[in-house]
């Protein structure tokens, strides 16, 4: 890091896509947790893509067929336990690379800490600084273990279910690509306001955090000069900023579940 000023260019200069690169650089250092993750991710995404084949064999060979309908419950079954069995693998490989990653960020960023002038300090509060390590990176566990996994596993089912579609009915799944184009639009341009509320409630958190170390830390001041209403006045006008940033997101989010 170098003064703040900089460091804030820096991020607004930088593209959206630079995170992530900085997080690959992190989860990269674990390529056997990255293959079984993405080897589960695969496996349960085509067990989703087996089931409506499951239930299409029960419905023309059982029902229909009139034959032995139990065979064919007993492989929509095995889907179901591969299904099962992959998305246990793969939640265990995503969180545990989200936990690995977010250590080692917070390793790195305190050694980076230790090499920082004095200046820096000063011109960066201590208390805002703790928030960060704290807040900030619970959201980048989140993205790992997560985020990412959930994005990965809904585009992988997408693409596998064009794909199906294309082979059970081509026109149908035409006319489908045609409106993809609005949906992604709509969507892209719900995330940028999603992305930068998401931003702006880490910073009102971290403004909470450093409100309270704050008080906290010189306490005997705040009651020897009976400034104990004045700051819980400050500490709620805090929260509630938090709360309206946070309400405002929670909006937004509403409406990309709609789409």
């Amino acid at each position: 890091m170098e003064d703040a000023p900089h460091t804030t260019a820096r991020a607004d200069a930088r593209p959206a896509l630079g995170s992530l690169a900085m997080l690959w650089r992190f989860a990269r250092h674990y390529p056997g947790r990255i293959a079984g993750a993405l080897a589960a991710l695969i496996v349960s995404s085509a067990a989703t893509l087996g089931i409506p084949s499951g239930f299409r064999l029960v419905i023309d060979k059982g029902f229909m067929g009139g034959g032995d309908i139990s065979r064919w419950f007993e492989y929509l079954l095995l889907i179901v336990i591969i299904l099962a069995l992959a998305s246990a693998l793969r939640f265990y490989f995503v969180s545990w690379l989200g936990e690995r990653v977010v250590a080692d960020i917070r390793s790195a960023t305190q050694a980076n800490l230790l090499r920082q002038a004095p200046r820096f300090f000063e011109e960066n509060r201590p208390s805002e600084i703790a928030s960060r390590m704290t807040a900030d990176t619970a959201i980048v566990e989140q993205v790992v273990g997560s985020t990412v996994s959930v994005a990965l596993r809904n585009l992988v089912t997408g693409v596998g279910g064009l794909l199906y579609l294309f082979a059970l009915a081509p026109k149908l799944a035409a006319l489908l690509l045609l409106g993809i184009p609005v949906i992604l639009a709509v969507l892209i341009g719900l995330g940028r306001k999603v992305r930068g509320l998401s931003r702006a409630s880490q910073d009102r958190l971290a403004d909470v955090g450093s409100v309270t170390s704050e008080v906290l830390g010189a306490m005997k001041i705040v009651q020897a000069f009976g400034q104990e209403a004045r700051e819980a006045m400050r500490f709620d006008a805090t929260v509630q900023a938090g709360f309206a940033t946070a309400r405002r997101r929670i909006a937004l989010r509403a409406i990309m579940t709609q789409w």
